[in-house]
């Protein structure tokens, strides 16, 4: 099958890149190369690499002809940049999505994947996990922009039948993430000697699922594409970040490494969590990295490739 992954120069975009062509697919690749999407996440990798912006009708159609299916995970994604500059979310989210899926339903492409997160349901209490139809509210300007992109693969289906799903997934973490986002913050500052930084108090809880395991995943939900379908994907493995963030500076700096506790983030959402018993029935999906092995992996991977974030 040949597969449209957009923002496949990116963090997760790079390991389902990895993992279709392991899995004997042709890959192209449409990305931006933004500030997270880099070449050397894609080098020794048999795909073709186009660079473009998804919100760029000309440059998306051409590079539809002949794919069998679109993975959309092009996105702006860090909460904190969308808190002081929510214009390039909402264009390259919310845009860049309707670009791809008119572009997409234009070319008759059979199967579109568009790729979400838990971020949309917003802060959720002790004890709920959100099944797919679960009402959304979201917390953030990222999250909105997220939102707003699944509407519009709704009302892609609903008024011209386009075949389109959706995932959704918890927080991914291991090798090749920029160190805008926590496990590798926490990892090089620990790195560093510290101190590790943590907003607040730490209590905010989130649940943590390893790059491979999410990318396995998403391919499996384009290779048993349906249409309409809403899959999500959990590590269940949900921390505190004050105690992820110690085990990450364990790990990485030893036990003289500090926490530093700093202002809580603006309209910080102090729990997220996603039901998705449905995923691991229907696909046989669950997740094989243990937290602890894949941080330990992933702090060896940031000791190994200091020089790319220096």
């Amino acid at each position: 099958m040949k597969v449209l992954v957009t923002g496949g120069a990116g963090f997760m975009g790079s390991q389902v890149v990895r993992e279709l062509l392991g899995r004997g697919h042709e890959v192209l690749v449409l990305d931006r190369l933004t500030y997270a999407g880099r070449r050397e996440h894609l080098a020794g990798l048999d795909c073709r690499l186009v660079v473009g912006d998804v919100r760029d009708r000309a440059a998306v159609a051409r590079v539809l002809p002949g794919c069998e299916a679109v993975v959309h995970m092009a996105a702006e994604s860090h909460v904190t940049r969308s808190l002081d500059d929510p214009d390039g979310f909402l264009g390259t989210n919310i845009e860049g999505t309707r670009v791809v899926l008119d572009a997409a339903a234009r070319a008759g492409v059979p199967r579109f994947v568009h790729v979400s997160t838990d971020e949309v349901f917003g802060s959720v209490p002790e004890g709920v996990f959100c099944r797919p139809d679960a009402p959304l509210r979201p917390g953030n300007p990222y999250a909105a922009s997220k939102v707003g992109a699944e509407a519009l693969v709704h009302a892609w289906r609903h008024s011209f039948g386009y075949p389109a799903a959706i995932v959704r997934c918890t927080n991914n973490y291991g090798p090749r993430q920029h160190p805008e986002k926590a496990v590798p913050c926490w990892t090089l500052a620990a790195l560093d000697g510290g101190p590790v930084p943590v907003d607040g108090r730490g209590e905010a809880v989130r649940d943590w699922l390893h790059v491979e395991d999410f990318a396995r995943g998403l391919a499996l939900a384009v290779e048993r594409f349906r249409p309409a379908a809403t899959w999500h994907f959990a590590g269940q493995q949900h921390r505190r970040n004050r105690d992820m963030a110690g085990l990450v500076a364990r790990l990485a700096g030893g036990d003289g490494v500090r926490l530093a506790f700093r202002a809580e983030r603006r309209g910080q959402d102090m729990r997220y969590a996603l039901d998705d018993d449905a995923t691991r029935r229907e696909l046989g999906w669950a997740p094989r990295v243990p937290l602890e092995d894949g941080l330990r992996a992933t702090v060896a991977w940031y000791r190994e490739h200091r020089e790319l974030w220096s």
